[in-house]
């Protein structure tokens, strides 16, 4: 007996739509016009990953808010615990794009990282 699952691919702009078999034993995929889509579709049904985006409170900076993400794909089901850890996360102007604001977020091995500068603003 076998599961079958459709999913889109969003490797590449192709967006192609893959059609996944699991099996007992194995993991049968089609619809990809390229090995990457193969790849992807594995992944996505063994351990779903995703790159978790936020906001975070910034003082004296022009705007009140600082986008941040994770700096690599996080698994799926890490997503509450790193949102959790973004709850009252303050920090003070100014900040570089790129800069790391939380270290091994939920001890995922991904930082939690600034996504544009913000200057200090008195």
């Amino acid at each position: 007996m076998s599961q079958v699952t459709e999913i889109l691919c969003i490797r590449c702009p192709k967006g192609c739509k893959l059609r996944i078999e699991i099996r007992k034993d194995s993991i049968k995929i089609t619809g990809n016009a390229c090995p990457v889509g193969e790849i992807y579709g594995k992944e996505e049904i063994r351990n779903p990953k995703r790159v978790v985006t936020s906001t975070v409170r910034i003082l004296n900076a022009k705007y009140p808010r600082l986008p941040v993400r994770t700096s690599k794909p996080v698994p799926k089901d890490s997503i509450r615990e790193i949102i959790k850890a973004l709850t009252g996360i303050v920090i003070e102007a100014p900040v570089r794009r790129g800069q790391i604001i939380i270290k091994n977020v939920a001890n995922t091995g991904a930082d939690i990282i600034a996504e544009r500068d913000m200057g200090r603003v008195d």
